[in-house]
């Protein structure tokens, strides 16, 4: 309103001519005269009590449909998208505030309608954001978020989603040196998802082979990728599964880093051949991938090529990402030779969603 609108309006509430309709301005009035309602001539003024606030959030929540969802969705893609290129440290306070909306609307969203679809929502907004804050080193709340989205999961009534967020959390896990209960729960979230589609097998048998190759058991980690090899799909894309990429060289790679990690020769080999087929796009991908080729260099004793591959030989700077040094330690040969440690340091800020 401006100045002269309001003088405007000053007038015609003064002479009586309007009555003064919008709380503000009623309070503005008594700060002015310090008169009370009753005094100046206004209606008493409903104050609402918390039952009238529960009411209100219900019929927000209730407003949710089929649509509102899909938005939901919509933005939880972009995220992803977001997260692959440039890593989620500038976009995690973003993601949160979603969650934080859809937890509210959930609180208060009868059981009928879309509180299945929207806590399905809620589990996968939750899970990347929990990877997410593992680029900021914080596993205290990236633990948080693979809660909240497990019991989103089971909120949703889905076994699928349940298992991946459990999957998903062993990272947390072995970024702290706890390789034997992630191999565990690693298992256990196979266990979970046994007659669920085949993509989502393999992807959970591919992440049970890397807590079985941090934790050193070499042939337990590659029956695993063997298993997660024979159950990928001719066609590896899921629109009911959009988190889980294991087409191209993504399966590829991941048993790469595994190979890397107890030392195997090959290791140099498949990681290369990766790195060839890796869609440029995939900045946080390419970042960990030479990461793992600087492990498998140092695995082969050559220290020269392990630190040039963790700085990146001239890509794109992998600080740029924001990720920390999450890696597992090496159980191969190299473990303890002074090697790693330099790689490690050197590769510092390098990891890439699965």
């Amino acid at each position: 309103m401006t100045s002269t609108s309001l003088k405007t309006k000053l007038s015609r509430w003064e002479n009586g001519h309007e009555s003064v309709g919008l709380p503000e301005y009623r309070r503005l009035f008594r700060e002015i005269y310090g008169r009370t309602n009753a005094e100046l001539g206004f209606p008493d003024e409903r104050t609402d009590g918390p039952a009238d606030e529960l009411r209100d959030r219900i019929a927000v929540a209730r407003s949710v449909d089929a649509v509102t969802v899909a938005a939901f969705h919509g933005q939880i893609e972009q995220a992803r998208v977001l997260d692959r290129q440039f890593g989620g440290v500038h976009h995690l306070d973003q993601l949160r505030h979603q969650i934080d909306h859809m937890q509210e609307l959930l609180a208060h969203l009868p059981a009928v309608g879309q509180r299945t679809a929207l806590a399905g929502a809620l589990t996968e907004a939750s899970a990347l954001a929990g990877w997410q804050a593992l680029d900021r080193e914080d596993h205290t709340q990236a633990w948080a978020h693979h809660e909240r989205a497990k019991h989103a999961a089971r909120e949703a009534g889905s076994p699928l989603l349940l298992a991946h967020a459990t999957a998903q959390q062993t990272v947390i896990l072995l970024a702290l040196d706890g390789t034997a209960p992630a191999v565990e729960q690693a298992a256990y979230a196979r266990s979970i998802a046994t007659g669920g589609p085949a993509l989502m097998r393999a992807w959970l048998a591919a992440t049970h082979g890397e807590t079985l190759a941090a934790a050193g058991d070499r042939d337990a980690a590659l029956r695993a990728f063997d298993d997660a090899y024979g159950l990928l799909p001719a066609d590896p894309v899921d629109p009911a599964l959009p988190f889980l990429f294991l087409g191209g060289a993504h399966l590829d790679r991941w048993r790469g880093n595994a190979l890397a990690l107890v030392g195997d020769a090959d290791a140099l080999n498949q990681l290369t051949a990766a790195l060839a087929r890796l869609p440029p796009t995939w900045a946080r991908a390419r970042s960990r991938l030479l990461v793992d080729l600087a492990y498998a260099h140092a695995a082969a004793g050559d220290r020269d090529a392990a630190l040039g591959r963790a700085r990146g030989q001239g890509d794109r700077p992998a600080d740029q990402l924001g990720a920390p040094a999450s890696a597992p330690r090496s159980s191969g040969p190299a473990a303890g030779s002074g090697s790693m440690i330099d790689v490690r340091h050197a590769g510092r800020g390098l990891r890439v969603a699965r």
